[in-house]
């Protein structure tokens, strides 16, 4: 086994990467770890981290703030492409790896570490989007992936790993559930999970709001406003990225908002369950492509449509550091210069309920679509239209009928 004498470590604090430090310490022979943690957005989670890394064996660790840059060039893009994973899952786990990659590697390269570690599991989506995001940046460096290495089989087997390290834990092998949180969601897979037979215990799971068979009695109405396409206000207050997320979340949360069950086609081939929870995200992908229904035509809308699922399989196969990827985003930014509005909005028990939509760039003409009396739409002209549209199937009939008399 080669030496390293300098190892990043991507760092959360988590069960994997609470007992990575001592292994790497145990199997490369006096390496130091330099831990990294990224801060997008998950809150107490990184309270007490610097502590227990310096006393699992980090040599250092780095917090680095990066919620406003997560949510302004990683949220806000991947929002704007209205891009859903298999049309459900509004990828908050994915689109939080490549900036935390990134970072990771910028990192490495000012320590001079010859390699870099992470603890992604062999069967996951993660190490895919850790490694690709790494190599963007430092194509050469070695990454050591514990998981596929190690004796370690189960996340049993790291809890007594820790408890032998004396590694202090947060989770029992009764609640360790694998969990990812960022501003934007939080997933929840592992245990019970893992039969799709087994109903969620949400009075358990859930921990940014509540079902919604617990939600309020009484609706509660949003306001949310848009400028090309980048949402910047709630109830007409202005706010920044992060805010707004936070204030949505919160708003989504009481009220049963952002709840998914779903079992995924993970990239490396298995299926997936997981519960995710997203409830400002649920409320803003809804709000954004209501305003859309307003604001594009027929032909781009459409065209959106389907690139919006290429985009999302990029972002969900860990690939945003690509030419691909760049390229989707310049035609997504092109198609918001005229999403600017407000869209309103009743969450209430799980559910959205559109009130209103309006824009200073809107497409809906009432005069043009009304049932009523109007002077600017002849229904006369429909008629040439049609036969003029259906010109190729009129002339594939008379073909057709032609030669059946014929035989």
């Amino acid at each position: 086994m080669k030496n390293y004498r300098k190892i990043v470590l991507a760092y959360s604090g988590g069960l994997d990467t609470s007992v990575i430090i001592p292994w790497l310490k145990e199997h490369y022979e006096g390496c130091s770890v330099i831990a990294v943690a990224a801060d997008v957005g998950q809150g107490a989670e990184l309270d007490g981290l610097t502590e227990k890394a310096l006393k699992t064996g980090a040599s250092k660790l780095y917090i680095e703030d990066l919620t406003e840059i997560f949510v302004n060039d990683y949220v806000f893009p991947t929002l704007a492409a209205n891009a859903k994973y298999e049309g459900k899952y509004l990828l908050g786990t994915a689109f939080a790896r490549p900036i935390i990659a990134k970072r990771i590697a910028e990192i490495a390269q000012k320590e001079g570490a010859d390699a870099i570690a992470h603890g992604c599991t062999g069967k996951g989506n993660d190490q895919v989007r850790f490694e690709l995001g790494i190599r963007a940046f430092l194509p050469d460096i070695p990454i050591i992936a514990p998981w596929r290495e190690w004796e370690l089989k189960s996340r049993d087997d790291e809890i007594d790993y820790a408890a032998a390290h004396k590694v202090p834990l947060k989770v029992s092998r009764e609640t360790s559930y694998s969990k990812d949180k960022n501003l934007w969601h939080l997933s929840h897979e592992g245990l019970d999970l893992e039969d799709p037979a087994n109903e969620p215990d949400y009075d358990k799971i859930l921990e940014l709001g509540v079902s919604p068979m617990k939600a309020p009695d009484v609706p509660t109405c949003v306001t949310i406003g848009f400028a090309q396409g980048v949402p910047v206000s709630v109830n007409g207050e202005p706010m920044g990225g992060v805010q707004l997320i936070q204030t949505l979340n919160a708003l989504g949360g009481a009220n049963g908002i952002g709840i998914l069950d779903l079992v995924e086609n993970r990239l490396v081939g298995m299926k997936s369950r997981g519960v995710y929870e997203t409830p400002g995200g649920t409320i803003l992908y809804e709000a954004h492509e209501l305003l859309e229904s307003i604001t594009l035509d027929r032909e781009t809308a459409h065209l959106k449509r389907t690139l919006s699922d290429q985009f999302a399989d990029l972002v969900y196969y860990g690939k945003w550091f690509t030419t691909a990827r760049a390229a989707l985003s310049a035609f997504m930014t092109e198609t918001q210069k005229t999403v600017t509005g407000e869209v309103t909005l009743k969450l209430y028990k799980g559910n959205l309920i559109p009130v209103s939509i309006t824009s200073p760039y809107t497409l809906y003409d009432e005069e043009i679509a009304t049932f009523g009396e109007d002077a600017v739409y002849d229904q006369k002209d429909s008629a040439g239209f049609i036969r003029l549209f259906g010109l190729p199937q009129t002339v594939q009939a008379k073909m057709t009928q032609k030669t059946k008399g014929a035989q």
